[in-house]
C-alpha cells in the first residue's frame, strides 16, 4: 500500500520535472537561434551595430585596420554569411575578394542589402576608374545617414525575432547624431576658403565629401577607386604637375596603408608638401583614433582643415 502511494506520489513530480527540462531546453534551443546579422566592412559593421542594438547579433568579418579592397574570409564566416538572417555589404564592387560570397549567401536564400547601391552613388569621372560608381560613400554623412534608415527598414523586414520599434528608435536616434556630424563638417570647412579646398590622397576615395563640402579633387597618388591599382611613371608626372599648378600644400594619405607612393612623390617630383594621415576605409582598433565612424569622421574634418591651412 504503501510503497503503491509512493508510486502514485512519484508521477506528479516527475512530470514536473519533465516540464521543467523542456522549458529550459525550449530557452536554450531559443538562445542557439538568435537573430544574426553579417556585415562585410567595420564601418558599414558600425552603422549596424548602432541601429541593431541588443536586438540581434552582429557579426563583422572585416577587421579593424583591413584594406576592404583585399580583405577575404575564412571558411566558417562564409558558413555563416549563409546562415543569418541578413547580410549587409557595400557593393558597388568595393569587396573585391568577398562578393562571391554575398552571391552564395543570396544563393541559399539569405537576404541581402547592398547599401552603396541604394544611397544615390556616384561615379568617378578621372583616372582608370573613370565612369564606375564609386562605393565610398561614407564619406558623405548625409548618405550614411540615409543608410542608417535603409539598414534598420532591412532589419525590421527580415530578421525575425527583433523589436521592431527598438530598431526604429536606435536608427532614429543614432541619425540625428550624423545629422550633427554634418552640421559640424559642414562648418568646418566652410572656414576654409575657396582655393584651399583642393585634395590630394593615396587613391579616389574622397568624392564624395568633395561633393558634398565644395572640395575639388586635384589628383590622386594612384589614379584608381581600388588601392590595387599601381601608378606608372607617367601618372606621377601628371600628377606632380597638377599639384604644382594647384599649389597644394598636402597630399593626404590612407593610415591603413603605408604612405610610401605619397612619399616617392614628395622626393621625385621635388614638391614641398605635407602627407597628411587620413583614415578612410577602415576603423581602427580602440584607442587608435577612429574606433567608430563618428570618431572617423571628426578625425579627419580636422586632419583636412589643419592640413589645408598649415602653410
Amino acid at each position: 500500500m504503501t510503497a503503491t502511494r509512493r508510486a502514485g506520489n512519484a508521477s506528479p513530480l516527475l512530470l514536473l520535472l519533465l516540464c521543467l527540462l523542456a522549458t529550459a531546453t525550449g530557452c536554450t534551443t531559443e538562445q542557439r537561434h538568435r537573430p544574426s546579422v553579417v556585415v562585410t566592412t567595420n564601418i558599414l559593421g558600425d552603422l549596424t551595430r548602432n541601429v541593431v542594438g541588443d536586438e540581434a547579433e552582429v557579426t563583422v568579418l572585416m577587421q579593424p585596420g583591413a584594406d576592404p579592397h583585399s580583405f577575404g574570409v575564412s571558411a566558417p564566416q562564409a558558413a555563416a554569411m549563409e546562415q543569418a538572417d541578413l547580410v549587409v555589404h557595400n557593393g558597388l564592387g568595393l569587396e573585391e575578394n568577398v562578393l562571391r560570397h554575398v552571391e552564395a549567401a543570396r544563393a541559399s536564400g539569405v537576404p541581402t542589402l547592398a547599401v552603396g547601391e541604394s544611397v544615390d552613388p556616384m561615379t568617378y569621372t578621372g583616372g582608370e576608374s573613370a565612369g564606375r560608381p564609386d562605393p565610398h560613400f561614407w564619406t558623405d554623412p548625409v548618405r550614411v545617414r540615409k543608410a542608417v534608415r535603409l539598414i534598420g527598414d532591412r532589419v525590421v523586414r527580415h530578421v525575425e525575432g527583433v523589436d521592431a520599434a527598438a530598431v526604429r528608435k536606435n536608427a532614429e536616434r543614432y541619425g540625428a547624431e550624423l545629422a550633427g556630424l554634418h552640421t559640424s563638417m559642414r562648418d568646418a570647412f566652410a572656414s576654409l576658403p575657396a582655393d584651399r579646398r583642393r585634395l590630394v590622397t593615396n587613391h579616389h576615395v574622397f568624392g564624395y565629401l568633395a561633393d558634398r563640402y565644395g572640395f575639388r579633387v586635384v589628383g590622386a597618388v594612384i589614379p584608381s577607386g581600388t588601392t590595387l591599382a599601381s601608378p606608372s611613371a607617367s601618372d606621377l608626372d601628371s600628377l606632380a604637375t597638377a599639384v604644382r599648378k594647384a599649389g597644394v600644400p598636402a597630399i593626404f594619405a590612407d593610415s591603413s596603408q603605408p604612405d610610401r607612393l605619397a612619399q616617392v612623390l614628395k622626393r621625385e617630383s621635388g614638391i614641398d608638401v605635407d602627407v597628411v594621415p587620413l583614415f578612410s576605409e577602415s576603423l581602427t582598433p580602440k584607442g587608435q583614433g577612429a574606433a567608430t565612424y563618428l570618431q572617423m569622421m571628426r578625425a579627419n574634418t580636422e586632419a583636412i582643415t589643419e592640413g589645408l591651412t598649415s602653410r
